[in-house]
């Protein structure tokens, strides 16, 4: 008896073959999702915060109290092209990061760029009452996160792919559609993130 045949419907597996960044406000699940999508694709996943405390040994508030900003971003341009250098991955970057024009430039030559837009409510739904935001601490948060969206999203909106994240998607639904719009990204550009292994 023959081994049964997938149908025409089932997708051969993904490869990643360039680093996937995810970007966006705090909120919008670039963690979350982003290990979920590493998961799904089967790769690696790494968080540029986390690496950056680990490799100073304090954590991001700490960095900012202690050295400032310029120093803070230095050694984030540092870790995010360290992460970028070695095999392709998923990574989620921290909200200020594609911010700095030199980061910018350096995820647009090494990797695709994904923002995961939010709107305002979901961002205020998902921050609530989450202390270890230092940036939300201060004043009244859904104000700041308007401020915040008036700022960065301009910038955001030069990423490679916009993938909308919203209230009442799993990190696995999310996933998917950042899986599809990097597909589609692929198909109108020469350089895509992921490949299909029939192809």
């Amino acid at each position: 008896m023959s081994e049964p045949q997938p149908t025409p419907t089932t997708p051969a597996p993904a490869r990643l073959v360039r680093p996937v960044v995810l970007i966006g406000l705090m909120g919008a699940g670039k963690s979350s999702v982003g290990s979920r999508l590493a998961d799904l694709i089967g790769v690696p996943f790494a968080d540029s915060d986390k690496e950056i405390e680990r490799a100073a040994n304090l954590t991001i508030p700490e960095i900012f109290e202690r050295y400032g900003e310029p120093h803070f971003r230095d050694g984030e341009r540092r870790v995010i092209a360290r992460l970028l250098d070695g095999r392709p991955q998923v990574l989620a970057i921290g909200g200020g990061a594609f911010m700095d024009p030199e980061t910018r430039a350096l995820i647009a030559a090494r990797a695709v760029s994904v923002w995961l837009k939010a709107d305002l409510h979901t961002l205020v739904q998902r921050t609530a009452g989450r202390s270890h935001r230092p940036l939300l601490n201060q004043g009244d948060p859904r104000r700041t996160l308007e401020q915040l969206m008036a700022t960065r999203y301009p910038v955001y909106a030069q990423a490679d792919v916009v993938v909308d994240t919203e209230l009442g998607l799993t990190h696995a639904q999310t996933a998917g559609r950042i899986i599809a719009a990097l597909e589609e990204h692929g198909r109108r550009t020469a350089r895509g993130a992921l490949e299909r292994e029939d192809e």
